[in-house]
C-alpha cells in the first residue's frame, strides 16, 4: 500500500531541479486554465498562519487551497499559544495531528520554519521568512515561463535591496541553463554572501551567471528589469540615511530605456515615486499585475506538490 507523505518548502534549495521545474510548469498550466477541474486537496485542511501583513500571498494560498478542494483554518499573529510561551516544536506536534498543510509567513528565521517542519504529518510552506521568499521566486519563474516560453538563457536585471525576494530569485534563476542575473544593490544592502555562494554552486552545473554590483553604471542589456519595495515587510533598516543610498537605484524611464524591449516586474506592494516611477509601473512594459495574479496560480502548484507525494508504507 502507499500512504501520503508531506513535502516541505522552506527554501528553494529544498527543491530538486526537476521539482522546481515541475512546480513552475504546473503553475503555467494553472494560469492557462488547463487544470480548473483539478481537486487534489479534496477534504484536506490547510492552516494559514500570517504574523505579518499580506495581500497577494495570503489571498493566493487561501483561494488556491479552496479551489483545489481544501478547507481553511486561518491564524493571525495573536491566535496561537506560542504567544503565551508554548514552543514552536509543541505547536507543530499538535497542529500536525489536525491539519495537512501549514502555510506560514513569520518574517522570522528559517530555523523556526524548519522546527515546524520537523515532522512528517503536516507539510510546511514558507510564505516568507526574514531571509528568503521562495514562493515569490516560484511565482516569478512562472511569470517568466508564461511570458517568454522559456527561462533558460534569459537575462534578468534586478535593481534594489538584496532582500528575501532577491535571495530566493538568486537561488532559483541560477538553476537554469545560460540564465544571467545581474544584481544592482545599494552598498551594504546586497544579497548575502551565503546565497551568492549557493547560487555559484548551482551556476557551475547549469552554466548560469550571477553578478552583484553596488552601482548603476553601465547597466547590461536585459530581457527583464525587476525591482521590489525598498522597505521590506517585517524589517527596519538600522541606517537612518538609507533613502540617500537607495535613491540612485530607482527604476524610471531612463533605466528602462537601457533595454528597450525589456519587461518590468515588481513583486508588489509598490511605492510609486520611490523604487519605481508611476509611468514605469503602470506603463506598457509592466507585467507586475500579471505577476501578482500568477502568485495564485503558483500557489496552487506549490500546494499540489506538497500534498500529492506518495511513499511505500
Amino acid at each position: 500500500m502507499t500512504r501520503p507523505t508531506r513535502r516541505h518548502l522552506i527554501s528553494i534549495d529544498d527543491l530538486a531541479t526537476e521539482d522546481l521545474d515541475r512546480i513552475v510548469r504546473r503553475g503555467v498550466q494553472f494560469a492557462a486554465g488547463e487544470l480548473e477541474d483539478a481537486r487534489p486537496l479534496h477534504d484536506a485542511v490547510v492552516g494559514v498562519l500570517f504574523r505579518k501583513t499580506s495581500t497577494r500571498t495570503r489571498t493566493a494560498f487561501s483561494a488556491g487551497a479552496l479551489r483545489l478542494g481544501a478547507r481553511l483554518i486561518t491564524y493571525g499573529p495573536g491566535d496561537l499559544q506560542e504567544n503565551t510561551g508554548e514552543t514552536v516544536e509543541d505547536t507543530a506536534a499538535v497542529l500536525s495531528r489536525m491539519i495537512d498543510t501549514l502555510v506560514a509567513r513569520t518574517a522570522g528565521s528559517e530555523a523556526e520554519l524548519r522546527a515546524y517542519a520537523d515532522q512528517q504529518r503536516m507539510a510546511v510552506v514558507n510564505a516568507m521568512s526574514a531571509d528568503e521568499h521562495p514562493t515569490q521566486a516560484l511565482t516569478d519563474l512562472t511569470t517568466l515561463l508564461g511570458r517568454f516560453g522559456r527561462i533558460e538563457g534569459l537575462r534578468v536585471l534586478y535593481i534594489g535591496e538584496g532582500n528575501n525576494t532577491a535571495s530566493a530569485l538568486t537561488l532559483a534563476l541560477s538553476r537554469y541553463q545560460g540564465t544571467e542575473l545581474f544584481l544592482r544593490t545599494p552598498p551594504g544592502y546586497g544579497v548575502a554572501e551565503r546565497y551568492l555562494d549557493r547560487a555559484a554552486v548551482n551556476a557551475k552545473k547549469s552554466g548560469a551567471r550571477v553578478e552583484q554590483r553596488h552601482d548603476m553604471d553601465g547597466l547590461p542589456q536585459a530581457d527583464v528589469i525587476y525591482t521590489t519595495r525598498w522597505q521590506t515587510t517585517g524589517t527596519v533598516k538600522p541606517d537612518l540615511d538609507w533613502p540617500r543610498l537607495f535613491a540612485p537605484f530607482q527604476v524610471g524611464p531612463a533605466v528602462m530605456a537601457t533595454s528597450a524591449d525589456a519587461v518590468f516586474m515588481h513583486d508588489l506592494p509598490a511605492h510609486r515615486g520611490e523604487e519605481v516611477t508611476a509611468d514605469v509601473l503602470d506603463g506598457p512594459a509592466s507585467i507586475a499585475f500579471q505577476q501578482a495574479e500568477n502568485k495564485y496560480h503558483s500557489a496552487r502548484a506549490v500546494l499540489e506538490w506538497c500534498m500529492t507525494g506518495t511513499q511505500a508504507g
